[in-house]
This record gives structure tokens, sequence and C-alpha cells, in this order.
């Protein structure tokens, strides 16, 4: 029996430049109970180009265009709903926890729809050359070495200035959570923790489950 679709999903958001450590933070959050985390780069990462929405990617890749935003969004609700149906993704009880989408305030205005964000958490690391550093790091790691140029990076972190910091001011700044992300991992996870387990939203939730 597959599980009803939400109106909206209850939504912690965690934003940052590349680099920042959204999917490290991210993959640890998504493996607490009550906790549910989607990755949109790993999503597109290992899409199957023979569905009817890769088709539509595989599109306007191979003619060079960008991606238009109600087609990411498409292609995000349709995952998400599928891990519902699955009930890997059990949002009566779950918190969805999102990172590398919304990319720009045309998309979250799109996602309104379906999401109630009860916090954004902004991995703030001001130092760009501590960004550039990471990148290359990870970059080599995963044996990408095109990603490792000062090229790529500095183009990769041009584009965040420019169409996803502006998010920041898009959501209501009573939602938005300042997490030092120059700190070890460790420190920066027990922060995001912290404030998780004192919102009004989670102390909620866990009473009902109680």
């Amino acid at each position: 029996m597959s599980q009803k679709i939400p109106e909206k999903y209850n939504t912690f958001l965690i934003f940052g430049a590349p680099g920042s450590g959204k999917g490290t933070q991210g993959a640890v959050l998504g493996r607490i109970p009550r906790l549910f985390h989607f990755s949109c780069g790993d999503a597109f990462r290992s899409m199957d180009t023979r569905t009817e929405i890769g088709q539509e990617f595989l599109k306007y890749s191979s003619e060079g265009k960008l991606v238009p935003d109600e087609v990411t969004v498409r292609f995000w609700k349709a995952q998400i709903d599928n891990q519902v149906e699955a009930h890997i993704f059990k949002p009566d009880i779950d918190f969805l926890i999102l990172d590398g989408i919304p990319r720009n305030v045309e998309q979250a205005k799109i996602m309104k729809k379906y999401l109630n964000v009860s916090q954004l958490f902004h991995l703030s690391v001001p130092d760009r050359n501590e960004l550039t550093r990471r990148l290359r790091k990870r970059a080599l790691k995963d044996n990408r070495l095109d990603d490792a140029s000062d090229e790529v990076i500095a183009r990769r972190v041009k584009t965040y200035e420019e169409e996803s910091k502006v998010l920041l001011s898009y959501y209501s700044k009573d939602i938005i959570t300042e997490i030092d992300a120059a700190h070890p991992p460790v420190k920066v996870l027990s922060d995001i923790l912290n404030t998780i387990m004192k919102l009004p939203v989670w102390e909620e939730s866990m009473n009902i489950i109680a």
C-alpha cells in the first residue's frame, strides 16, 4: 500500500557555497531517525536518462542550455514522491533535509507550495581561499581533475555569489541560522543539531511520536 503524498513537506534547508560542507552535513543528518536527507546533486548524477524527464534534461544539456527551474523542481518532486511511496521517507513523522535545491529564488518560489521550511542553516565560510582549498582537495580525492582547476572553482563560487546567495534575502531572517562552517565538521554538526532540538516544531513532533 502506497503512502499518501502530503500537500507540504516539513523541511530544513542546508545552504552554503560550494565547499561549505552541505553534502557532508546532510548525509550525516540523514542517518539520524526522523531526518530524511535528499541531495539534489546526488539525484542528478544518478538520473536515469531513459525516463521522460531524463530525456528532457538530456535535450537541454546536449544543446548546451541551462535546464529551466520548473523542470528541475519537477524532477525533484518526482524523486521525493517516489521515496514517500516506497516508504523510505515517511513525511508524517520525518523532516526533510534538502541540500542543493532550491539553488535560486525562482526555484524557491516554485517550491513554496511543496515545502514548510522550518529552518535554513547557512553554512558560512567567509574565507574564499578556504573554499578553494576544500573544492580542490575534494576534486582530487574524487579523481575529477577538471574540477580542480582554479578557473572551474572560481566559476562555481561566482555562480553561487550571483545566483544562489540572494536566497538568504528571500527567506525570513527569523528562520535563518548562521553556522560557522570553518569549524571541524563535528562542531558544525553539533551546532545544527542543537538548533534543531530547540525548535518548537521539532519538540512538537517528538511529543506526537512519543
